[in-house]
């Protein structure tokens, strides 16, 4: 598969149930996901068969919580955002 169809396939995966994990995850794909060695590229991948809920709790208000394997790759997604909400917060709608 051709980098480019590649990466359009992880941005049909990256549209959540969720704006904010769709703006973070495509964010992610955008800005960050070039960088990666190969072996994270699959984890990163794997991470998106995660639960909303999960990625939410993980990304934006526990990153703590994720789990080991995913841990870099969480501080590394949050990085490369222009705001992530401060953990522990919520915004109101």
């Amino acid at each position: 598969m051709t980098p480019e169809k590649e990466k359009r396939r992880l941005a049909w995966q990256c549209r959540r149930g969720m704006l904010e994990l769709d703006e973070l995850l495509l964010g992610f794909l955008e800005r960050g996901y070039d960088r990666l060695d190969p072996r994270e590229k699959l984890l990163w991948q794997q991470l998106l068969q995660e639960a909303d809920t999960r990625l939410f709790t993980w990304i934006i208000e526990h990153p703590e919580q994720a789990p080991r394997a995913y841990r870099k790759l969480v501080e590394s997604m949050r990085a490369c955002q222009d705001v992530v909400v401060p953990r522990g917060t919520r915004e109101s709608t």
